[in-house]
């Protein structure tokens, strides 16, 4: 694949980035959706959609400032953004304890299935 030049004004790129970067540092391991609703509640103005978004983290992944997680759970896989310095492991593992915990009526409550 081609290499990803994002087009806007470098001090917005930054912004965007370090926002990002942040929230997946205190937050993360994230998936795009969660990673996406993180920047919504922060009021991001620089991103104008999740597809945006997900331009800017592959951007990011391209530069190694984030990387890119696959967690399989059965015959689903599921793909997580972290920054270098998080320490993945004890989090998918804690995780994949929540999910292993909760029966399909907790699953149906929350909005999963």
């Amino acid at each position: 694949m081609k290499l990803i030049k994002l087009k806007m004004p470098p001090e917005q790129k930054q912004t965007i980035t370090r926002i990002i970067f942040d929230l997946l540092k205190e937050h993360g391991p994230l998936t795009i959706a969660d990673t996406w609703e993180r920047v919504q509640e922060v009021g991001l103005r620089g991103l104008t959609s999740k597809r945006h978004m997900k331009i800017v983290l592959r951007w990011m992944r391209e530069r190694q400032k984030v990387r890119l997680l696959c967690n399989r759970v059965g015959p689903n896989k599921q793909f997580f953004y972290t920054t270098w310095f998080t320490k993945v492991r004890q989090e998918m593992d804690r995780t994949m304890t929540l999910l292993q915990n909760l029966d399909i009526h907790d699953l149906l409550q929350v909005g999963v299935l």
